[in-house]
């Protein structure tokens, strides 16, 4: 959609870069190449260094936020029973910063758990999702952001109450867990 272009900032733009996640500022006029605009985030190089833009902040880039992919709307309704694949669903639209693939298919999330939560007289009170992942690396400095971007995603499902993300590092990551789909789009074939 918007990958490859470059684009001049429009204002000042807060960003994080990547992969430290040191929070910065990007001067409004400066030049600025848009890497990938996936899972509700931008990544842009600026002047050879890569950074995250939120897409709240996507009309400094020209762009309206609308138009980038973004999560559901959480829709209302009555409490029901969340399924795992629904979770599975959420996690594929939370993309590496520097990597154009999703958690899901770079092998990153292990286990998915859900547990509804019921009353005395089984009234559905909402459901507890347990998710246990991992990183590229243990040291990654975009692993809290990254964590905090699956544990949004999933909070916006329809009748999740509480959301735990717990990182592990046993097994370590390697890239035999990337799926086949993952290893074709790195051009890792």
């Amino acid at each position: 959609m918007h990958e490859g272009q470059w684009v001049y900032l429009e204002r000042d733009c807060d960003a994080l870069m990547v992969p430290s996640a040191v929070p910065f500022t990007i001067p409004g006029g400066t030049e600025v190449q848009i890497v990938q605009a996936l899972g509700g985030h931008i990544t842009v190089n600026v002047r050879g260094n890569l950074a995250r833009i939120d897409k709240g902040d996507a009309d400094a880039l020209g762009i309206s936020a609308e138009d980038l992919p973004d999560r559901k709307k959480k829709p209302e309704g009555p409490l029901t029973v969340v399924e795992e694949d629904a979770v599975w669903a959420q996690l594929k639209t939370v993309y590496d910063p520097e990597i154009p693939v999703n958690i899901v298919a770079l092998g990153l999330v292990y286990k998915v758990e859900v547990t509804p939560e019921y009353t005395e007289d089984r009234t559905l009170l909402g459901n507890n999702i347990h998710v246990q992942m991992t990183l590229t690396a243990p040291a990654c400095g975009m692993g809290p952001v990254i964590v905090a971007d699956a544990e949004a995603k999933i909070r916006d499902i329809d009748s999740v109450t509480d959301v735990s993300i717990e990182l592990v590092f046993d097994p370590p990551w390697d890239r035999s867990m990337m799926s086949e789909e993952a290893k074709l789009e790195l051009g890792m074939f």
